[in-house]
């Protein structure tokens, strides 16, 4: 601990937060993809704001090389390789692996679906309570690249609707921005890398999507063969007209259809803007001209003709390839109430615990069941919890009186829509802003008698995309301590920054 000009300042995250007003700390995000692999290292600064931490300045110290994600073999991601390279990087960055406070691992696109994929989260295993995530799903990886590329801030700042395409080695993801929120999303099998090839232009891996769109040029793929060129080139075009139907039409055909692996976009009026991220971009701008033994450069040229004929404003993008990992990791703590509700006590504490945020009705006097569960399910879905695997944290914002009736319709609804992580024997944990906390924690216990752990607490404030760590309670208080860690984007910091736009 230090002092400079009457303030203290403190670099532990273990420390008690009672006294500091500053805290310091270094971050690292780990994007592991389908195509490529890298690291940003960050330094970041939180500022106390009443009784929450919030980030004052964020600052990048090192951006990794940018690795072709190694593969053994068999086709599975070879993680000594990989794990030689982490290495390295942490040593170009002058950082030790002990002095990393928090981060995120991300593993995107194809790589997510790899058999040993979990061995690839274990190259993290010593540092696992510090990094916030270790694998995106497809919406949730489409939301962080369109936050991560500007595409959400720059809908508030121009009043416009913008479309973020963020086309990977193997997949593409789109997601619709209108005032800062996501307002449509999907992903689809379309990416440059789906098939690679060696020094001398032979195949040299094929994924599954690439078999399908040779089978429909009648371009043959055999490993360690040469393509011919020409089918090659319809191969490219017909890819770039499936991700273009996928962005653009409202009814798909089937041979489309089959290739995405979310619900397609909404009918909706077409965008104002049009940005890229992701791999792809690099070419679209203009930033990058070497070749890769890949389809980026001819995918790139196809793509952006057909979204210059479209109409949308093409505009550059804050991050390019970097726009999914940008977003590290920001600490933040608040203290509950105490009118809270634990039980049993030893369910404390709860770590890295994600937060969802449904848009619950609870304005009506008379709060449905059903469509309380509605919300929470969509909710879920939304960043892929949908399936009941882990614990999560669902914030509400409580409104008008807590009769008995809101109260018990309230707890059903919610237990309803949580119904899958509940039936796995996962605690309830439970987030609201107010001083209800305690009411709706004995509510669920006593009337619901639901028999898993409750953990329900109030005071705090959390967005979606946070992760939270919930502390025992504090003897003398009854309150229990929060570490909420939200994933942070450049968003404004990039603003200004000259990036070659798109050709014109």
């Amino acid at each position: 601990m230090s002092e400079e000009g009457g303030r203290v300042f403190f670099t532990n995250v273990r420390r008690s937060l009672e006294v500091e007003d500053e805290i310091r700390l270094t971050s690292v995000g780990v994007d592991i993809g389908s195509s490529t692999s890298h690291l940003v290292f960050s330094r970041l600064v939180l500022e106390r704001l009443d009784n929450r931490y919030v980030v004052s300045e964020r600052k990048v110290i090192h951006e990794s090389e940018v690795l072709l994600t190694p593969y053994a073999g068999d086709a599975t991601i070879d993680a000594l390789a990989l794990g030689r390279f982490i290495d390295r990087q942490y040593e170009l960055a002058g950082v030790d692996p002990d002095a990393i406070d928090t981060g995120a691992l991300i593993l995107t696109g194809v790589a997510v679906r790899r058999s040993n994929a979990r061995a690839i989260g274990e190259l993290f295993a010593s540092q696992a309570g510090k990094f916030v995530s270790v694998s995106a799903g497809d919406a949730l990886e489409a939301t962080l690249a369109a936050f991560g590329s500007g595409a959400c801030a720059r809908s508030i700042r121009e009043s416009a609707r913008v479309m973020n395409i963020d086309i990977g080695g193997g997949t593409s993801k789109i997601a619709v921005c209108e005032a800062g929120e996501i307002a449509d999303l999907t992903a689809v099998d379309v990416g440059a890398r789906i098939v690679s090839f060696d020094a001398e232009g032979r195949v040299a891996r094929i994924e599954e999507a690439g078999r399908r769109f040779a089978a429909e040029v009648g371009l043959l793929l055999d490993m360690g063969g040469k393509p011919d060129a020409a089918r090659l080139n319809a191969m490219v075009e017909r890819m770039a007209d499936r991700l273009f139907e996928t962005i653009s039409e409202p009814v798909l055909d089937a041979g489309t259809a089959a290739l995405l692996r979310l619900d397609p976009l909404r009918r909706g009026r077409k965008p104002d803007v049009v940005s890229f991220s992701g791999g792809i971009s690099e070419y679209i701008y203009g930033r990058e001209d070497r070749a890769f033994g890949d389809l980026g450069p001819a995918f790139a040229r196809a793509i952006l003709a057909r979204i210059k004929t479209w109409g949308p404003r093409i505009v550059p993008s804050d991050e390019g390839i970097r726009a999914t990992v940008i977003g590290a990791s920001q600490y933040t703590i608040q203290v509950s109430g105490s009118t809270i509700f634990v039980a049993p006590q030893d369910v404390l504490p709860l770590k890295n615990v994600p937060v969802i945020t449904p848009d619950l009705p609870l304005d009506d006097d008379t709060l449905d069941i059903t469509k309380i569960a509605a919300a929470v399910q969509i909710a879920l879905r939304r960043l892929d919890l949908h399936e009941g695997e882990q614990t999560v944290a669902l914030c509400y914002r409580w409104s008008k009186s807590a009769t008995f009736a809101r109260l018990d319709n309230f707890c059903r609804g919610i237990t309803a829509g949580l119904a899958k992580a509940l039936d796995r024997g996962l605690p309830l944990v439970l987030v609201g802003d107010g001083d209800i906390g305690g009411l709706i924690g004995i509510h669920c216990l006593e009337e619901t008698r639901l028999p898993n752990a409750i953990v329900s607490i109030d005071g705090i404030a959390l967005k979606e995309f946070d992760f939270i760590d919930i502390g025992a309670l504090l003897e003398t208080s009854g309150a229990v301590p929060v570490v909420i860690k939200s994933l942070v984007f450049p968003g404004s910091a990039a603003l200004g920054r000259a990036k070659a736009g798109a050709a014109a």
